[in-house]
């Protein structure tokens, strides 16, 4: 599932989801399935919030696709559709390729202008996902 806005100005989850969506997200990848007023109480610990706030935004992140939910005798749970890694891992990738097909050489040029700013364990990093990619390269076209 995509996400439809990806937020510059934001930090972390609030990149692509509201403020609430995101607390949210968070605490059901943390603790798995919930119901709503399970939510609601692990989120009134940092401030108070309403149960029809907590519940009319988790049942938006099921429209959204992000939450599923089933009914358990007259309780009704809620569960993440990803983890919190598979849901990274596909919106980091589908940012990325966005700003590539769209800004081709001008993205590159400042990722390398970003890398004077990392870690040297990242550019490892980097360094052995650009060997590993040459080797596949090289025996596909064999």
């Amino acid at each position: 599932m995509s996400i439809n806005k990806f937020k510059v100005n934001e930090e972390g989850l609030n990149r692509f989801f509201g403020a609430l969506e995101a607390k949210i997200m968070e605490v059901i990848w943390a603790a798995g399935e919930q119901n709503i007023k399970q939510v609601q109480e692990k989120l009134s610990l940092e401030s108070p919030i309403s149960f029809n706030a907590v519940n009319t935004v988790m049942n938006r992140l099921v429209d959204k696709e992000h939450l599923s939910r089933h009914t358990k005798g007259r309780t009704t749970y809620y569960h993440a559709v990803q983890s919190k890694e598979e849901f990274l891992h596909e919106q980091t990738k589908s940012v990325t390729l966005g700003l590539i097909e769209d800004f081709g050489g001008l993205v590159a040029s400042h990722f390398v202008e970003a890398l004077e700013q990392v870690d040297t364990s990242f550019l490892q990093q980097l360094e052995d996902k650009l060997n590993e990619l040459k080797k596949r390269n090289e025996n596909n076209g064999s």
